[in-house]
């Protein structure tokens, strides 16, 4: 088992070995300790698939429909995502890297011990999201994304582009976004309760407040 710390969250994350992987190329069944390279399944429909301890890497998801099913222990590389359905998964103790989810839909999506590092979610939609456990983004791009009705807590975000994220309805609290530019982010003020920021995202959390409150300010 190894970890990842993000600021003051500890993320439990798989350690497999590839050597010990059987190779395949079928996300039909149910998989345990598989290695999935360089596969093709844009458009395909996934239901109730339970993935554990496996490694998916270089493969195409995009448009694809996932109902249900689990994600464990799984390490997904620079797989794409892109205008896929996924709808009622959970994915825990999992690391996604590189890979891109632009124009996704994570609808009743559960996530605990997950990490996503450099990984595209802009124009993707996050409804009913919620955290179970450590989740943390670094590196990742959400430019234009929208969140709704999310739960998640103890979030942590690292230096990530928030460029037009829209936040409605949900709830953040312990969630650290220090590192992050605040300046574009769509949002009323309820959704930023119990936020951890640092110094220097002040300035953006006034002009959210001025915004907001619809304030004018004028020279004495």
């Amino acid at each position: 088992m190894r970890t990842s710390t993000i600021g003051d969250v500890t993320i439990l994350l798989p350690d497999l070995d590839p050597a010990d992987l059987d190779p395949t190329t079928d996300l039909n069944d149910d998989l345990s300790e598989a290695l999935v390279e360089d596969a093709s399944w844009r458009g395909a429909v996934f239901d109730e698939v339970r993935v554990r301890s496996s490694r998916i890497v270089g493969t195409d998801l995009s448009e694809s429909t996932w109902e249900a099913g689990t994600l464990f222990g799984c390490e997904i590389v620079r797989t794409d995502f892109s205008g896929a359905s996924l709808s009622g998964m959970t994915l825990e103790r999992c690391a996604v890297t590189g890979s891109r989810f632009t124009g996704t839909r994570l609808t009743d999506f559960r996530l605990k011990d997950v990490l996503f590092e450099e990984c595209r979610f802009d124009y993707a939609a996050f409804t009913r999201v919620a955290a179970a456990g450590a989740v943390g983004f670094v590196d990742c791009i959400l430019t234009d994304a929208t969140w709704s009705s999310c739960r998640l807590p103890k979030v942590v975000l690292r230096s990530c582009r928030l460029d037009r994220l829209e936040v409605e309805s949900c709830q953040l609290l312990g969630a650290d976004l220090r590192g992050n530019s605040l300046h574009d982010l769509k949002t009323t003020l309820g959704n930023l309760r119990g936020l951890t920021l640092s110094d220097d995202q002040l300035a953006d959390l006034t002009r959210l407040t001025v915004e907001e409150l619809g304030l004018t300010i004028r020279e004495q």
